[in-house]
């Protein structure tokens, strides 16, 4: 489903029949993915939630505006906002990997009634002090200029040579391409948008304003993941009611290194509601 929001596209994706009455799951994807990357996890998540998958801007088949105040984390809490609103769902479970993870944070903080329960995986609250995010910022401006400047394909294969990925690369070659293909599928606008509009350096540090939750929290990370297995590990200790999961051979990307201990895990937690 195509919404139009301030005239962009906005790409909705729905994995099951929409019943007003269940409860509603809405995923976000990380950086350089899409809707489709949750396709796995949502067709073994528990039947009698909604579950509905959002391209976010730049991303998928949404739109990738040339203007860049579509991707600063105002806009697009206005755009889940809009998408939920348009659903009407009037508590929404998130779903977040990686960048998506922070776009459920903002919306949350911003929007803490809207809420059901989180679910955020390799996620930051952004960062707190100004130097490392001026660093942040000159980092993902580089990488945009990188982006621009070459191809889809260069781009894709650079960023996944990351030292974030390297567990990746246990999958077998044909299981990689896969996830490669999908990559490329995206537009160079949109991506370098969204590092300009919402990096980790540009978005607001979220960690003083996570007291505003009361809502449940479920924290994931891989364990082959150090650097966000130790965020999330004092990251837990700033919410209200939050739990922090650590998945057994998984790396940054939990649910596609290990799909079903991660399945395992958000299914658990959604028994509470």
């Amino acid at each position: 489903m195509i919404l139009d929001y301030k005239n962009i596209k906005l790409n909705l994706e729905f994995f099951s029949d929409f019943k007003p009455k269940n409860k509603s799951i809405l995923f976000l994807h990380g950086f350089t993915g899409s809707s489709s990357d949750w396709q796995e996890i949502i067709q073994k998540i528990n039947p009698r939630f909604n579950t509905i998958a959002l391209d976010l801007i730049g991303h998928g088949k949404s739109s990738s505006p040339a203007d860049i105040k579509f991707y600063k984390s105002n806009e697009i809490i206005n755009q889940l906002l809009f998408v939920t609103e348009y659903l009407k769902i009037e508590k929404v479970i998130l779903c977040g990997y990686s960048m998506g993870g922070r776009a459920a944070l903002c919306f949350a903080i911003t929007h803490p009634g809207k809420i059901s329960a989180l679910i955020l995986e390799s996620t930051s609250a952004g960062i707190e002090y100004e130097e490392e995010r001026k660093v942040r910022i000159k980092n993902d401006e580089q990488l945009a200029d990188f982006i621009e400047s070459n191809s889809i394909e260069e781009f894709v294969n650079s960023w996944l040579e990351m030292d974030l990925f390297g567990s990746l690369k246990k999958f077998p070659r044909e299981k990689l391409e896969d996830y490669k293909r999908t990559k490329l599928k995206n537009s160079k606008t949109g991506l370098a948008n969204s590092l300009r509009g919402f990096g980790t350096g540009v978005m607001p540090y979220l960690g003083n304003e996570i007291k505003k939750l009361n809502s449940a929290v479920l924290l994931i990370t891989g364990k082959l993941d150090t650097k966000f297995t130790i965020i999330n590990s004092r990251l837990v200790q700033q919410f209200n009611y939050a739990e922090h999961q650590i998945i057994e051979d998984a790396g940054h990307n939990v649910h596609v290194e290990n799909p079903s201990k991660c399945i395992s895990a958000v299914n658990e937690f959604l028994m509470k509601f």
